[in-house]
């Protein structure tokens, strides 16, 4: 539709200029004021000719009957003035010479854009804190942050993904104290990450008999910052036994990263920083900390250093960021996280502008709301806490049982069920607004009926049988739209490109998810009231084969954006 829109807007322009001579609006400005009736049938697109009155002076019924009775092009069917607005339909030529023919020739890039070619976006999502299994509570940083990159790709970014591990700290005392006491390498590598999260419960359960313990977790870190050969050894196996397990539920998301980086690879990196901190004359002793006032910015002190000299969060964000903007030249630098942590964001990005570097505007915070269970808040003590492998794996279970009772004899079974089952889980994540705090539901999160990723899945399987079912047909032949579904559909279809550019420029995947839903809506009404492979003309035949290759495309290129498969048979 932005194309329409613009192509409207041009025709508008040259109505008020022939109408009310003098006016400034250009064509952007009216394609900007372009809106969508909420009622299909009054138009696709209209223009409110309130924004209109002041400048025309004139009552908006009057500009909207007066610019209606401009000229308009073949790409307009009809044009109509309704109680101050002036709406335009779109003729169904525009619809398959310009809309179709633009989705069938683009394909895998029909919906992508060039507005990041030549720039850079690094996005740092994911995260996890080594040696704990992934929950759902990480879910929202990952498919959100991944959907963001595959988006900025689409849009001709080069993208970077870091996932900045939580691989550094005194847990880390803890477990190596922890290992070196009651651990057991071989059985550790069998049991994997499990293994090294039950050393972590009997450390907490043995200090609280015998606290002498903590002093020697502390005992063990401080070796460990000080590169003891042994301990770096013991740091390096915990993160190779964690990493082993994210990889296969990334494996599962189709998540790959380009750096791995956590925290332990800055912390040679922050002194420098906390130096610039302190030439730039905002570091602050407070109490025996290192702060920067940032009171007259509306929030509270930022942390730089504690009393004792070590650093804090902010310290390493900086640094991170530093070493990022020297070593990508980032245009765009992308912080995916729950927005319990916005004033940390907002504090450190504004130290980085009183540090005197240029590039702030750069950094951005997406956050995203919390997660609950059935109403309770997530807490790992008290075990409410539902681990992602187990959710993953309640979903594929189930679609195996549906497969099983359906279609017994589908090729590559396995890989459908895990593609659908964790689709699931996906698509329901991203169905709402990120920043909407989620109660989540696993009866709804595992169904399969109504707006769910199953079914988004499935009508892209369904648009792929139809497609083998019909084999090679005449793609030459000119379309001609014979039923209002055909129509409704490419129009549809027409809005994904607005749609990607909306998800980006808000930061928002389930602008995507959301309008999956719409293609699958106007596909299974086509579908369902037009005959395809069974329709006697020929050239109706053609056109509603290359509708339903149009519907394909656009819903598999939708789908990858938010980390959904595209199983041709299910």
């Amino acid at each position: 539709m932005i194309q329409f829109k613009k192509t409207v807007a041009s025709y508008i322009e040259k109505a008020v200029n022939v109408s009310f001579p003098g006016s400034e609006l250009t064509a952007s400005d009216f394609a900007a004021m372009l809106e969508y009736p909420p009622d299909t049938s009054m138009g696709d697109v209209a223009l409110p000719c309130f924004k209109l009155s002041r400048s025309f002076r004139k009552a908006p019924p009057m500009i909207a009957e007066t610019l209606a009775a401009g000229e308009y092009g073949p790409e307009i069917s009809e044009v109509n003035a309704v109680s101050g607005y002036l709406n335009f339909k779109i003729s169904n030529d525009y619809l398959t010479k310009d809309v179709l023919s633009a989705v069938l020739e683009k394909g895998e890039k029909y919906g992508s854009n060039e507005s990041g070619k030549g720039k850079v976006c690094v996005l740092d999502y994911s995260s996890p804190n080594v040696a704990k299994p992934f929950h759902i509570g990480h879910l929202g940083t990952t498919v959100i942050g991944h959907s963001l990159k595959l988006l900025h790709e689409f849009a001709g970014y080069e993208c970077i993904g870091i996932n900045h591990l939580g691989d550094w700290g005194t847990q880390f005392g803890k477990m190596i104290v922890a290992f070196r006491k009651w651990g057991n390498k071989e059985e550790i590598e069998a049991s994997g990450i499990d293994g090294l999260v039950a050393l972590y419960v009997k450390f907490h359960a043995e200090a609280e008999a015998d606290p002498a313990l903590e002093d020697e977790a502390r005992a063990e870190f401080k070796k460990l910052e000080q590169n003891d050969p042994e301990n770096i050894e013991l740091w390096k196996w915990i993160i190779g036994i964690s990493l082993k397990e994210y990889e296969i539920t990334y494996g599962q998301l189709g998540i790959t990263f380009d750096s791995y980086n956590g925290e332990s690879f800055y912390t040679d990196k922050m002194p420098a920083q906390v130096q610039k901190i302190r030439d730039a004359g905002i570091l602050k002793i407070d109490d025996g900390a290192s702060i920067v006032d940032l009171e007259e910015y509306g929030m509270p002190p930022c942390l730089i250093l504690k009393k004792d000299g070590s650093t804090l969060y902010p310290t390493r964000d900086i640094a991170a960021a530093v070493y990022r903007k020297d070593t990508y030249k980032f245009d765009k630098c992308i912080y995916v996280t729950s927005a319990g942590q916005s004033l940390h964001f907002a504090q450190w990005f504004k130290v980085v502008s009183l540090m005197g570097y240029d590039w702030e505007n750069s950094l951005i915070h997406v956050p995203y709301g919390t997660v609950s269970i059935d109403g309770a808040k997530l807490a790992t003590r008290s075990g409410n806490v539902v681990l992602l492998r187990d959710l993953f794996q309640q979903a594929i279970d189930k679609v195996n049982a549906i497969i099983d009772e359906k279609n017994p004899d589908l090729p590559n079974k396995a890989e459908t069920a895990e593609a659908v089952g964790v689709g699931a889980i996906v698509f329901h994540y991203l169905f709402n607004n990120r920043i909407k705090d989620i109660n989540f539901s696993m009866d709804a999160a595992l169904s399969f009926e109504g707006n769910t990723g199953p079914y988004a899945q499935y009508t892209y399987a369904r648009t792929c049988s139809v497609l083998s079912k019909a084999g090679d047909f005449d793609r030459s032949a000119v379309p001609s739209l014979t039923e209002p579904d055909e129509a409704e559909l490419l129009k549809v279809l027409a809005l994904f490109p607005e749609k990607v550019e909306s998800a980006i420029k808000e930061y928002e995947p389930s602008v995507i998810t959301r309008y999956i839903i719409e293609v699958c809506s106007a596909f299974n009404r086509f579908y369902h009231n037009c005959q395809i492979l069974s329709a006697e003309d020929e050239g109706v035949k053609n056109t509603r084969l290359l509708l339903t290759e149009a519907a394909k495309i656009t819903l598999g290129n939708a789908l990858r954006l938010i980390c959904l498969k595209t199983p041709e048979k299910i």
